[in-house]
């Protein structure tokens, strides 16, 4: 999974099965953008995909429509998305045990769309003191 969040309750994500690549983080990346008028701007963790030359390139292309932020080495504690993820862990994963992939994709694309509808519940993410910074 990867998603992203902002202070405004929005949440945009994607499962997938494939491996993480830089081709799948740049889509990902232009998906956020495609009906944003003002510029965006991405806070990412250390994952090697978010250094890798490929996304350099296509940021350094798309410099006026986004703009990404790397947080310190290892501190997801510092990171609001880590929060969803906890949250998806706990309530998709943990409380509906799923007894094949599918349905463990169903149960967790489900949860996150109750997220989307729900964004009062997203900005709560950001009122936990160490990610305050972002709201």
């Amino acid at each position: 999974m990867i998603s992203s969040i902002t202070n405004r309750g929005n949440l945009a994500f994607r499962i997938y099965r494939c491996k993480f690549t830089a081709e799948l983080f740049i889509d990902f990346l232009k998906r956020l953008i495609k009906h944003k008028r003002q510029k965006v701007f991405v806070i990412v963790d250390g994952h090697p995909v978010h250094k890798s030359q490929a996304v350099k390139d296509w940021l350094s292309e798309n410099s006026t429509r986004i703009e990404m932020f790397r947080m310190p080495g290892y501190s997801p504690e510092l990171n609001p998305d880590e929060l969803l993820n906890q949250d998806v862990k706990t309530n998709a994963v943990g409380r509906q045990r799923a007894k094949t992939l599918d349905e463990l994709e169903g149960n967790i694309e489900q949860f996150l769309i109750q997220r989307q509808v729900f964004p009062e519940i997203v900005q709560k993410y950001f009122q936990k003191s160490s990610v305050v910074y972002a709201a």
